[in-house]
Order: C-alpha cells, then structure tokens, then sequence
C-alpha cells in the first residue's frame, strides 16, 4: 500500500538494505518494512553450498578424462560480494538476476584451472589413479586464487567423486587389465604350482637328508662298536700278556726257586759228604777186616757169613772144604727163627 512493503529473511541470509543509494541496514535474519520505490535489497545466503562440477581435460598421452566432484564452499565476506555481483530481490523475496550460477561457474573455472597443468603432465594411467592428488591440487589452487580471495568465498572441502576416461578407452583399459589379471592368474598358478614342486623337492631332500642322517648315525654306532671291540680286543691282549708275563715272573721265580732249592740242596748234600768224608777220612786206609774187627758184631751169622767169605778169599789155597747138610740146615733154622 502506497508502496510500503514488508519482508522477512531467515537467519542464514545476510541482507543489505540500499535507500538512495546508501546502506539503511545490514544484518542477519532481518524483517523489516521498506519503501519499494527508494529502496533495494540484496541477499546472500550464508550457509555453506555444495557445487558439484565435472569437467573435461587432456592427459600427457593426448587422452581425455572427465573429472567429477564437488567443491564445497560458504560466504565469509557477503559484503564483498554485494560489490561484485547482485543479489538484489524483489518483494517476495526471489532473485532479480541469476548471479549465483556466475559465483559458481567462476569456482568451477578457478578449479579446473587449478588442476589442468598438473592433469597435462601425467599419462592416463596416472591420471585416473590421482583423485587425491588432484584434490589437494584444486583445494590449493582455489584457496590460493585472487579471484576466490575477491569475491570473499572460503572454499571447505574439495571432493573427486570419479575420473573417467572415454567409453573407448575404458573398454581398451578394461580388456588390458583383464589379460593383466589373467596373466596374473596364470602366474599364479604357475607359482602354486612351482611352490609344490619346490615342497615336494624340499619334503624329498628332507628325507634324503634324514636317510643320510640315519646311515651315518648308523656308521657312526658300528664305528663305535668296532672301536669298543678293538679296545675289547686291545684289553683282552693287554690281559693275557699281563697274565703271559704273571706266568712268565712265576716260572722266572720257579726257576730261581728250585735253582736255589738245587742249590740249598747241592750244598747241603756236599756238607752231608763233606761231614761222611770228614767222618769216615780216618777209617780210609783201614783195613775192612779191621773195621770188622772193630766193629765186634756179636751176631752168630754175620761171622759165619764173615767166615765164609774168608775161604771165599783163600779157595785157592784150601785143597777140600766139606761142609755138612747139618751145618747148613742149623744155619737156616737160625735165619728163620
């Protein structure tokens, strides 16, 4: 009514208000009455955007890809950026220009401009496996832009949500990866199959070696045993010479013994002669009638036997010698008694 307008603003948007030219009130979350024909509003939001953004570049190897993400942003100077571009709305509150598309084109160019150098300088390969280089490239790239740095925008967070190269390609580097993998495969069974033989070669080797282990556990025993039986042996010898030579120091001392016992007994036989001889020297030259004599034998028939004998002696002088049966048969009657 007589053009006095009422509007009303949430407390995300920052408002300026514009009368003749110069501000009449700024703020937040603002509601207030206005005269439309002397007055103009602008209002920029102030809560934090999502742009999502994909664009196209060219790798080293003359390749495209197309980049897809998200830059996520918010107004921390809406005053600055009333300057550079309108905000301006009507009554009910909708924007009279589009110039929010313009704010986010410009990101989406100082992003891609951010990243394209560094896109041209990789191959395809490398350039769909560098999402988050090429994030750290555009949050950079748009923290650092002057013309970010202007329009007073505080850039949040930079996502690659997808690298793409071109349906053709895709397909060329699907097939490739696939003869990759079913390289990799095949190598894989090749490895499975070398490691079996290998453990089969490693189990073989392993008797083998416990085979040898074995034998020359055995040699080492039947060493041990021939040895124990050559020291058997070696004591055996040892004790029969020890014995040979016990026999050997007993008839040494057998000898000796009846060397001396025949010696004791020589000497003693010479000192029972030497005592006979001494004892008998002085009837040595006797004669034996004489030693009869002395010896006055009062036997009956040693004199006669000592009687016969004498005419035994003197036959050749005797011219006849008769001697009675009485005479002899008196002489054995006496023997016999």
């Amino acid at each position: 009514m007589f053009g006095i307008s009422y509007i009303k603003f949430d407390s995300m948007t920052y408002v300026i208000q514009f009368k003749n030219g110069q501000v009449a009130k700024e703020g937040r979350g603002l509601s207030f009455f206005y005269f439309a024909p002397s007055s103009s509003i602008s209002a920029i939001p102030m809560g934090s955007n999502d742009l999502p953004f994909i664009f196209n570049e060219t790798t080293s190897d003359y390749q495209s890809i197309s980049i897809q993400g998200q830059v996520t942003y918010k107004i921390g100077n809406p005053k600055q950026l009333a300057e550079l571009l309108d905000f301006t709305v009507d009554s009910s509150g909708t924007y009279k220009k589009n110039d929010s598309e313009k704010l986010n084109q410009r990101i989406i160019n100082e992003a891609q401009t951010a990243t394209s150098s560094f896109i041209h300088e990789l191959g395809l390969k490398e350039s769909i496996r560098s999402a988050k280089t090429i994030e750290s490239k555009i949050t950079e790239g748009l923290q650092a832009s002057q013309a970010i740095s202007i329009l007073g925008i505080e850039i949040l967070t930079v996502n690659i949500l997808a690298i793409k190269a071109t349906p053709e390609m895709a397909r060329a580097l699907e097939t490739e990866t696939r003869e990759k993998l079913s390289q990799e495969a095949d190598h894989a069974v090749y490895e499975r199959r070398n490691f079996a033989v290998e453990q089969e070669r490693k189990i073989k080797e392993s008797e083998l070696n416990t085979d040898i282990a074995v034998e020359e556990k055995k040699k080492q025993i039947n060493e041990k045993k021939m040895e124990a039986e050559i020291q058997m042996a070696e004591n055996d010898r040892k004790l029969r010479e020890m014995k040979v030579q016990a026999d050997i120091s007993v008839e040494n001392q057998r000898i000796l013994l009846i060397e001396q016992k025949t010696a004791n007994e020589r000497k003693e036989a010479e000192t029972h002669g030497f005592v006979i001889e001494t004892t008998l020297k002085p009837y040595k030259d006797i004669d034996w009638k004489t030693l009869t004599a002395l010896n006055n034998n009062p036997d009956p028939k040693f004199n006669i036997a000592l009687a016969f004998r004498l005419l035994a002696e003197n036959a050749g002088k005797i011219g006849n010698l008769n001697i009675s049966p009485e005479l002899l048969e008196s002489l054995l009657n006496d023997k016999n008694e």
